[in-house]
């Protein structure tokens, strides 16, 4: 370590910047870069992943503080909890560990039961409401990568259930014909309806929202009617709006047989269908011009990418996606006859679930498995006396932290991404500026 003498201090005192010597020291010099260990853990911190699952536990924790409001045993304990405040707590505990207690018994594993069998059956059942919901929220992600808000899985999944049945209920053929006919089908069905929006959007310019919108009506109202007419769609002998029940030899078999009733043939479906799209829009030439398009349409043009042409093309894929939903539901779920409101509210659902797994294909499906689990697990949690909409409330705010990654991050106290950080900069030096 370098030292300096008191006279030639008085010497550089007064000197400008520039001219004063140099200064040498254990603690001068370049600032050492952080630890590897410190920077993985910061980076996994701010990763996805992470933020999903907080999502999650705060979205649990609210629904907790919702169960434990709504139950009566701890409004009556309230009552008195000056008196006794070991009672409400004990409520509370009991209420909220009763109901998050029937959601896993419910949806995962009820170990509860006397057999094997009957314990895994609530997950299978969990994967058997997530079928439809993994299908139809592969087409909304597909559309996001691209650019393209589609609201319209409804509208899609009817249209597909309509084709289904009208060209494929008649007929009397093999199941390994009758089956992947009638598949068939209703994704065309889907796919042609989703494909109208696209061609629309790429000849007029109109926006896909209201196209959605519009087409998500026209499909039910087409549908409702075609039910209640006799010689369409209605079943025969009755004037209830009904269809003919599904076709024994166009239902899918029974995945793990007659043990697991909820889960078929549908689910490897809509697993080879998830591992399709992640294959086109990572892997292939068309999902980088899918990808090209999404993030910069312009860009794209200039680079010779047809938009219009891609804008059909996702459209297309999407509304297959959201007929595949719609099988899985006529061919699986609901195979004693449908009405216009076989959608389920699955082609809303869709979007939420296009959400949470942030538009990616793998992403999509294990965001599809944890609402169908939550849908699983809400009726034994109505059987424990919670009201289902609960579950819905948890779902919302599951939704509602992924879209807001900076309040989840103020929450934990999680580390900033350089983004946000740029952000606060910039917002410090343009407060600056207006002051100064």
């Amino acid at each position: 370590m370098s030292q300096t003498t008191p006279g030639a201090e008085d010497a550089s005192r007064g000197l400008p910047p520039e001219q004063l010597p140099p200064v040498s020291g254990p603690l001068v010099g370049d600032e050492p870069p952080p630890p590897r260990s410190n920077v993985v853990i910061k980076e996994i911190l701010r990763g996805n992943a992470v933020t999903t699952i907080l999502a999650i536990v705060l979205a649990m924790i609210i629904g907790g503080i919702l169960i434990a409001f709504t139950d009566e045993d701890v409004q009556e304990a309230a009552g008195y909890f000056f008196a006794r405040p070991g009672d409400t707590f004990a409520a509370i505990w009991s209420a909220v560990y009763g109901g998050y207690d029937a959601l896993f018994r419910g949806a995962i594993f009820n170990y509860r039961a006397d057999d094997f069998v009957t314990q895994i059956r609530p997950f299978t059942n969990a994967l058997g409401f997530a079928a439809p919901l993994i299908a139809a929220g592969l087409g909304v992600a597909l559309a996001f990568r691209v650019g393209l808000f589609n609201i319209g899985a409804r509208g899609q999944m009817l249209i597909g259930a309509m084709f289904a049945a009208l060209f494929t209920f008649n007929l009397e053929l093999p199941m390994w014909i009758h089956l992947p006919l009638t598949l068939l089908f209703g994704i065309l069905g889907g796919a042609l309806w989703g494909g109208l929006v696209g061609l629309i959007k790429a000849r007029t310019g109109a926006h896909e929202v209201i196209l959605t919108i519009m087409l998500n009506y026209v499909a039910y109202y087409l549908l409702l009617w075609m039910v209640r007419t006799p010689g369409l769609l209605q079943r025969e002998g009755t004037n209830q709006p009904i269809s003919e029940a599904t076709p024994e030899t166009a239902q899918f078999p029974e995945l793990l047989g007659p043990s697991f009733p909820q889960l078929d043939w549908g689910f490897v479906i809509v697993i080879l269908a998830t591992v399709l799209v992640w294959w086109v829009v990572e892997r292939s030439s068309l999902g980088l011009r899918m990808r090209a398009v999404g993030e910069n349409p312009h860009a794209a043009r200039a680079a010779g990418v047809s938009v219009q042409r891609i804008y059909i093309y996702a459209m297309l894929f999407a509304g297959g996606l959201a007929g595949l939903a719609a099988m899985n539901q006529v061919q699986g779920s609901v195979t004693t006859g449908f009405t216009a409101n076989i959608d389920a509210g699955i082609g809303f659902d869709a979007i939420t679930v296009a959400l949470l797994g942030r538009s990616r294909a793998w992403g999509t499906f294990v965001a599809g498995i944890l609402f169908g689990v939550l849908k699983a697990g809400s009726f034994s949690m109505q059987a424990q006396g919670i009201p289902v909409d609960i579950v819905l409330v948890v779902q919302s705010l599951i939704v509602l932290f992924i879209a807001a990654p900076p309040l989840l991050r103020a929450v934990f106290f999680l580390p900033k991404t350089d983004q946000e950080k740029a952000a606060k900069a910039r917002a410090k030096a343009a407060k600056k500026a207006v002051e100064a």
